[in-house]
């Protein structure tokens, strides 16, 4: 077999490249595979290993995964405006404009500046905090299996798989047992496929290669040893990547504020536009009108917004990791704080996930020690899937001194969410071979046809089976889980499949406890006053699931169960969602639905999970939330990782959701509001003055002053009662607020003209200079008015935003008498009567601010409707 492209580097290394790999490697035997990728089953050595990931690079499909600062930098001036304001500065060096285009590429690179140094330690946090995350690997390196970074993972080392893994790389199966992988990531076939070991033909399609496993593919159930054959972009997942952009679709938040900068560019544009041409109009110079419009376009523009965004979301991932929340997707952070419902599973989260064997009975209801060892036998041999429930039958036997160095394991049919069950053959002492196998009590009575009781079996007639039923329902009314177990005597046979779990005998109940978690009713109250209702949706039965649910006082009097979900088409499930608290006997895809048709009733959905079953839910929830030890396909799948499974994890970072929420939106409506009320008035004051009202430096560098102060507002105080209800993004919302708060500002704005034509009777030089002031302590003025909904004096910023925005203010009273600087930017000193009534204008404008918002608020409160749900997530 030779290698595609390169040389033999050493007559021990593979020839290889850095996106290459055996030419159809699975249709070969993997005995001469691992002698072409120069491997063994012993794995790699970690010299060899460091030597090929020094040849290949990382496994990863990006080709440039890592953070780079450069990248960010250049980054800053890719927006549309920013290069419209190069281009002016551009024809003010060519007409030989220099002060003009000194001053105008200064402020660019000032804001440019300003928000890389903003984004690039947002973007180092984030980085820092995904690293906690990272995926790891079980792989064989010089024979001993270990943990290791999926990234440092090569071609010929040699990875062990179980239920739950994440596949991370491609390559061939080595061994398994009973295995089951979903490929739907790759193929788009939804339903689980059977691997084994063994050679496919060369021609054979991607889902035909049955003994191959694939990059993005998990493991549904059983266990597997795989030797990998390609890495990163070599692999199947990478040549599709690498032939796709990788832009997935944002959020409704995300592409709400995209859709909102392009209407404000839309209309700057067309306000430029008309500027210029009522400009040319009234004869005034052609250059100096473009330079305006220009610069009226930018500087009025929220060109801070994507680096507020990012720092707002930054800071507030900070916050939450602090309080052991991980955010995986940054926009997760406002559809967290915007969630009404949170659903979960019961074990680990509302009890307290240490599951102990409270008893094993046999069929009569009675102490059974042939239960213990049997049920034994089958939580300790089985491999396919670890458990807490294998984990407390294997304590349960050693604790009672039960040997099973007798039983030799034959076969395993693996765990699945269909059968709900798992059996174990093996061998016993006496040389009988024997189908264990144990599950869901209702999973387990219909394959038995009798009991067996007294080392006597009899017929599972109707009477028994009424029995039996209702011994299940009165130990798990009383707080158990209940599993069923049940025995089948065979014939030793080369492959077990699913057909032996028939005819066989019922053997017992085992009984496991597992009781509510300690300060679980805390948090349950904590963010039931946060308007946030949780959901039980579990695998359980509805007797044990109901009773849980009545202790933590979620109302269990109507249990759905996945009978009732399967009966109702999507109208139904609607209906039965919105009345329902609890669901019980659910299946993977039946989770799915449930938070589907949440969603469709106008809920923000949260949805909590960390096993394999719960990937579907966690993708389709708004937010998906799972937990630091969670299998690898439930903790990729999730938008939110908690380092504790506690719900009061979960609360602090529903508040703190919220606060990054708000924080973002006061940027939004302050800029947004100020920008367009500037905007205005700059359109009417070309109509009616015979010069420019402000100069196209005067303009830029009145909207860099003004952004300094806003970079604060990331870590902004926030009021108790944005964080105590939901918060949605409404677009119509912050129009109408731009409109309202926008008008009045120019209300303002042409005060101070008629004050300064009528009263003061000013000129070119002193109206800009005056204006500039009065324009700009407005704009840092409403910040502390617009917020918070409360009266301002009742709301108190955080440190930073005061203190910046009392220096800003400061640099803008002394610019006038700055000499050169003041020559340079064109202002003149002002008299004492022009500041105290630029002073007094800016009062007036703060006051009827305040006044505007008190009514506008309320008015809000009484027309506003109940929030609509939460837009969709990001597909992945």
């Amino acid at each position: 077999m030779q290698w595609q492209g390169g040389s033999y580097a050493h007559p021990l290394e593979p020839k290889m490249n850095d996106a290459t790999t055996i030419a159809s490697f699975w249709a070969h035997p993997a005995s001469q595979l691992l002698a072409e990728l120069n491997s063994r089953n012993s794995g790699l050595s970690d010299n060899e290993a460091r030597e090929r990931i020094a040849r290949f690079g990382a496994n990863s499909i990006k080709a440039d995964s890592a953070f780079h600062w450069a990248r960010l930098l250049l980054h800053q001036f890719a927006s549309p405006l920013v290069l419209i304001l190069i281009v002016g500065a551009t024809i003010s060096l060519f007409l030989r404009e220099w002060i003009e285009a000194a001053i105008i590429l200064a402020i660019v690179i000032g804001s440019a500046l300003l928000g890389f140094i903003q984004e690039y330690q947002a973007s180092r946090a984030i980085e820092e905090l995904r690293a906690k995350l990272a995926l790891n690997a079980k792989v064989v390196r010089d024979g001993v299996a270990r943990l290791i970074p999926v990234e440092q993972i090569v071609p010929g080392d040699i990875v062990e798989l179980s239920a739950g893994s994440l596949i991370p790389a491609d390559g061939v199966i080595l061994r398994s047992d009973s295995l089951v992988v979903t490929e739907a990531a790759l193929t788009g076939e939804s339903f689980p496929v059977e691997k084994a070991a063994g050679v496919s033909p060369a021609e054979a399609a991607l889902a035909a290669r049955t003994n191959c496993l694939f990059l993005g593919t998990s493991v549904v159930s059983g266990t597997a040893t795989m030797l990998v054959a390609a890495t990163g972009t070599a692999t199947s997942l990478g040549g599709i990547a690498g032939r796709l952009e990788d832009h997935p679709p944002g959020t409704e938040f995300s592409q709400g504020l995209s859709d909102f900068g392009y209407l404000l560019l839309r209309l700057m544009l067309v306000v430029a536009a008309a500027v210029v041409a009522i400009n040319i109009a009234f004869d005034r110079p052609l250059v100096e009108s473009l330079l305006f419009a220009v610069a009226l376009a930018v500087g009025l523009s929220p060109e801070l917004l994507p680096a507020i965004v990012s720092v707002t979301l930054a800071a507030g991932a900070r916050t939450m990791a602090q309080h052991g929340v991980i955010v995986r997707q940054l926009e997760a952070i406002e559809n967290l704080g915007s969630i009404d419902i949170l659903c979960t599973d019961k074990t680990g989260t509302l009890t307290e996930g240490v599951v102990s064997l409270s008893a094993a009975l046999g069929p009569d209801g009675n102490p059974d020690h042939d239960a213990v060892r049997l049920a034994g036998v089958n939580a300790t041999l089985q491999t396919g899937l670890d458990n807490v429930l294998d984990t407390a039958v294997s304590h349960s036997v050693r604790a009672a001194g039960i040997d099973l160095g007798g039983w030799r394991k034959l076969g395993e049919i693996a765990y699945d969410f269909e059968r709900r069950r798992l059996t174990v053959i093996a061998r016993g002492v006496d040389g009988q071979v024997s189908a264990i196998t144990k599950g869901a009590f209702a999973s387990i009575i219909e394959c038995c046809t009798s009991i067996g009781l007294n080392d006597k079996q009899r017929p599972l007639d109707d009477g028994e089976r009424r029995r039996i039923q209702a011994l299940f329902e009165r130990k798990s009314e009383e707080g158990f889980r209940v599993l069923g177990l049940a025995t089948r005597a065979i014939e030793e046979q080369p492959n077990y499949g699913s057909d032996i779990e028939t005819g066989m005998t019922f053997t017992g109940f085992l009984l496991f406890l597992d009781p509510p978690k300690r300060g679980v009713m805390e948090a349950l109250k904590g963010l039931n006053r946060l308007g946030v209702s949780v959901r039980i949706i579990s695998g359980d039965n509805r007797y044990i699931t109901a009773h849980i649910g009545n202790i933590l006082g979620i109302d269990g009097r109507f249990v759905a169960t996945g009978a009732d979900i399967a009966r109702a088409d999507d109208a139904e499930l609607g209906e039965l969602a919105a009345r329902t608290s609890i669901f019980a006997e659910i299946d993977p895809q039946q989770k799915e639905r449930i938070i589907r048709a949440l969603k469709q009733g106008g809920h923000a959905v949260g949805y909590m999970g960390d096993g394999i079953n719960d990937a579907p839910a966690l993708r389709v929830a708004d937010v998906g939330i799972s937990v630091d030890h969670a299998v690898d396909v439930a903790r990729e799948s999730a938008d939110i990782v908690l380092l504790r499974r506690d719900l009061n994890v979960l609360r602090r970072g529903v508040e703190d959701g919220r606060r990054t929420f708000a924080n973002t939106m006061k940027y939004i409506l302050i800029t947004t509001s100020a920008n367009f009320g500037n905007m205005i008035s700059m359109a009417l004051a070309t109509l009616f003055l015979p010069f420019l009202p402000l100069l196209a430096k005067q303009i830029l560098l009145n909207n860099f002053l003004s952004d300094l102060p806003s970079a604060a507002i990331a870590g902004d105080a926030v009021d108790p009662e944005h964080v105590h209800e939901a918060q949605r993004w409404h677009i119509a919302d912050v129009k109408r607020f731009m409109l309202v708060f926008g008008l009045l500002s120019t209300v303002f704005d042409l005060l101070t003209f008629a004050v300064l034509i009528l009263l003061f009777r000013a000129d070119e030089t002193t109206f800009r200079t005056m204006w500039f002031l009065v324009s700009l302590l407005t704009e840092l003025g409403v910040v502390f008015v617009l917020r918070t909904r409360r009266s301002w004096l009742r709301s108190a910023p955080s440190p930073l935003l005061l203190w910046t925005s009392v220096a800003t203010a400061a640099a803008a009273f002394a610019l006038p008498y700055a000499g050169a600087i003041a020559g340079i930017f064109s202002f003149t000193p002002l008299s004492t009567g022009m500041l105290a009534a630029s002073i007094a204008i800016v009062a007036c404008y703060l006051v009827a601010t305040e006044t505007a918002k008190q009514i506008y608020f309320r008015s809000k409160r009484t027309k506003d409707q109940p929030a609509s749900r939460l837009p969709k997530r990001t597909a992945r």
